[in-house]
């Protein structure tokens, strides 16, 4: 088996050394890195050669890359390197990194122009003075190619122990078996639709009802199709961190033997796998850093072997090499088979996952569970905010330096609103003056963190990340987003201001997302209308959508419409009472555990008050704003088997979905409210935006977000084929043709 491998790679992955440093540190833009390079060039006498191909054999490993520039008078190799600010910031192990690979150039150089021995240089450009800092050093073609055969010989050893890995791994994935003696009804639907969409390398909706296996149904054919397909990885995405345990609890049911060497790997947020934070991602700072890089090769070969690597087992191998369990991580997403995470890691402006994908040309699968939160997950994605009230302290505690690029930011941005009388209103365009103004201060504000990085606070830090991220949205502005500005209530007589890109459409972000992976699997219970989420997401014109059959029957769940209540917000204060009356009627009709879901904290409030007044026999329990962890999960250790009482909780909110009380623990629902987002000036512009594109400007706004929400919150009832439960659906537009024709297929709606 021979390899090929570039001379980066071949750096990054034997050749690192010495501390993780991630101190902030701004870097050029790649425009401004090919304007350096070419202001070096230029400077270079006429017989200097540039960008030099070279190419180089050890074993069964060819080396390829090409050399910055080469002076063949002086014998010297130069390998050209673009910075901005204090050129002794630049971490050492970037410096470590640097010297590895123009050694290598210089053994290849060795070799192509039959050298005894060369110059080596490390030329650091900088692009704002334009100043040159080289270092050199002189090495004979023996050292130079002892030390290319040291990291040959590490990533030959490394690669054919993963090649050995794939071999085996596609081979247990050919044989493996399905884990229980067989499918329940409808898994095996959804499973063939997921296995013919991998072989067609096509996107697939699958609306799949709670109850049936989805985790397992997606991920073991998904899994046998891999070999065949040249599958390099899956990535399992969730919203949530219950839909990440779930994936883990399927690849452990799955396992046995059958899955062989498989590896997965479980990313989590940096701030929950940080053992010190209260230091820095620094060698200086913490422990963990410090010769993160040295250690980090014993680390990376242990983990490989321990096949599951949830988030507690890669904690406890970091830690035994002393090393950061997130870092640790990031790298081994390179060598893992299944890696599951968040949305955010494929999807997102900088997401790690899919530059990885681009980068190293792999063949990706993608699993997107609960997906029905994806239009508004992505929405978030790609919107960005600066709030006049950040900028403004930001800007008092700026350094005199930078007051001249924050004044005329300043300036700038009030003129945006200086004639807007309303408190919200949108623009068509956002002035190209306000972002030069914008763009300047963050070069200024870059540079002054990399030269003084002790005079910029906190807050000119997080103003500065916020700049960047709008400026970059900026760029990509257009009929998907819109530009408002929101007035509120400023200090010392001026208004405050919040500017907002607001994405609306995420489908153009999206679309190239879902076209670098080889197949597509997007599943909930709550899918329904397919086209909704074909046009918001931007998925290919030949994606399929399924509609799995509930292995439940409809006299499991006895559903109720309300008609004679209208939880509109005008008639919300009305509604208490019959509300009360219909809680207090089912629970004296069968007693047991229940949830009862409205529409906002006010409103439960409202309804938990007079209840309990009414009716103070009945054990109640509130869900309350900003829960801690520990708090929901003692709300839901309220719902004990053979319990009784009523849970009060916010639709859409943590109870809503992602909950399973199975049997008894919860024996129905009520439902106050049709689920619709409010009606205010943003959804309306949300309306008349997505109206131009589609033509179904109400229906994409408010009335498909809204059942949605109704038919997840509906699910917590019926969980098992063996359940019995209840559902009063409290408002009298459920009588309603298009209302009745979202809900699911198997109720029977009395």
């Amino acid at each position: 088996m021979s390899y090929l491998v570039a001379v980066r790679a071949l750096c990054e992955f034997a050749a690192r050394r010495g501390d993780l440093d991630l101190r902030f540190t701004p870097s050029p833009s790649a425009l401004e890195g090919m304007a350096g390079h070419a202001t070096v060039a230029a400077r270079r006498p006429k017989h200097y050669e540039c960008e030099v191909a070279l190419q180089g054999e050890y074993k069964q490993l060819c080396v390829r890359g090409r050399a910055d520039g080469f002076d063949p008078e002086h014998h010297r190799v130069e390998e050209i390197k673009t910075y901005r600010g204090d050129f002794h910031a630049i971490p050492d192990n970037h410096r470590q990194l640097h010297w590895a690979q123009v050694k290598i150039y210089g053994w290849l150089l060795c070799c192509a122009r039959g050298l005894r021995e060369i110059g080596l240089a490390l030329v650091y450009f900088d692009i704002v003075s334009h100043k040159e800092t080289v270092l050199t050093e002189t090495h004979t073609a023996a050292a130079l190619r002892q030390f290319f055969e040291q990291q040959c010989e590490q990533f030959i050893q490394w690669a054919e122990q993963e090649q050995q890995h794939r071999t085996a791994r596609d081979a247990a994935l050919t044989e493996i078996a399905f884990p229980h003696a067989s499918f329940r009804p409808g898994q095996r639907a959804l499973a063939e639709a997921v296995y013919k969409s991998a072989l067609s390398s096509r996107a697939l909706l699958a609306q799949a009802p709670t109850g049936i296996g989805k985790t397992v149904g997606t991920l073991f054919p998904l899994l046998k199709a891999s070999p065949a397909q040249g599958i390099d990885k899956i990535f399992y995405l969730s919203a949530k961190t219950s839909g990440r345990r779930l994936a883990l609890d399927a690849i452990n049911l799955l396992r046995g033997d059958s899955t062989g060497p498989l590896r997965v790997l479980e990313l989590v947020a940096r701030d929950k796998a940080c053992e010190h934070p209260d230091k820095a991602c620094h060698g200086a700072s913490c422990p963990l850093a410090q010769g993160f890089y040295d250690r980090l090769a014993g680390a990376r070969a242990a983990a490989v072997k321990a096949r599951v690597l949830d988030q507690h087992r890669l904690r406890a191998i970091a830690l035994a090499h002393q090393v950061c369990p997130y870092y640790l991580s990031q790298e081994l997403a390179r060598w893992s088979d299944l890696i599951i995470g968040d949305y955010n890691y494929y999807f997102d402006t900088s997401a790690m996952l899919h530059s990885l994908t681009v980068e190293q040309q792999w063949r990706v699968s993608l699993l997107v569970d609960e997906a029905h939160n994806m239009v508004e997950r992505a929405r978030k994605m790609y919107s960005a905010t600066l709030a006049e009230s950040v900028f403004a302290h930001a800007r008092r505690a700026a350094p005199k330096t930078l007051k001249g690029a924050l004044d005329r930011v300043r300036r700038l941005w009030r003129a945006l609103y200086k004639d807007q009388r309303d408190t919200y209103q949108v623009y068509r365009a956002i002035d190209s003056k306000f972002l030069l103004a914008l763009q300047q201060a963050c070069a200024v504000i870059g540079d002054a963190m990399a030269e003084r990085p002790g005079d910029v606070t906190e807050a000119l830090q997080q103003f500065y990340f916020d700049a960047l991220h709008f400026g970059r949205l900026a760029e990509s502005f257009g009929e998907h987003s819109l530009f408002d500005i929101t007035l509120r209530e400023g200090g010392r007589s001026f208004r405050a201001s919040e500017l907002c890109i607001r994405n609306v459409i995420p489908a153009p972000f999206l679309k190239q997302r879902f076209a670098n992976a080889h197949s597509t699997t997007l599943f909930s219970a709550t899918l329904s209308p397919w086209q909704f989420h074909a046009d918001m997401l931007g998925l290919a014109d030949d994606t399929v959508a399924i509609d799995v059959d509930s292995p439940f029957a409809a006299a499991q769940l006895d559903v109720h419409i309300a008609s004679g209540i209208s939880t509109r917000y005008q008639q919300r204060d009305q509604s208490l009472q019959p509300i009360a009356a219909l809680l207090a009627q089912q629970f004296g009709q069968r007693p047991g555990n229940y949830l009862a879901f409205f529409s906002s904290f006010d409103y439960l409030e409202k309804a938990w008050r007079l209840f309990n007044a009414r009716h103070p026999g009945i054990p109640t329990w509130q869900q309350s704003r900003g829960m801690t962890e520990g708090e929901r999960d003692r709300f839901l250790h309220r719902f004990i088997p053979g319990g009784r009482g009523i849970g009060f909780a916010v639709l859409g909110g943590a109870f809503a979905e992602g909950v399973d009380l199975p049997g008894d623990r919860l024996i129905g629902a009520f439902i106050a409210t049709l689920g619709l987002p409010q009606i205010n000036p943003v959804n309306e512009q949300l309306r008349l935006c997505i109206e131009k594109a589609f033509g179904s400007g109400y229906d994409y706004t408010y009335l498909y977000p809204g059942l949605q929400k109704i038919v997840q919150a509906a699910g917590r009832v019926i969980r098992t084929e063996q359940d019995h439960g209840v559902l009063h659906l409290m408002d009298d537009r459920y009588g309603a043709d298009k209302v009745r024709a979202l809900l699911p297929r198997w109720w029977k709606l009395n």
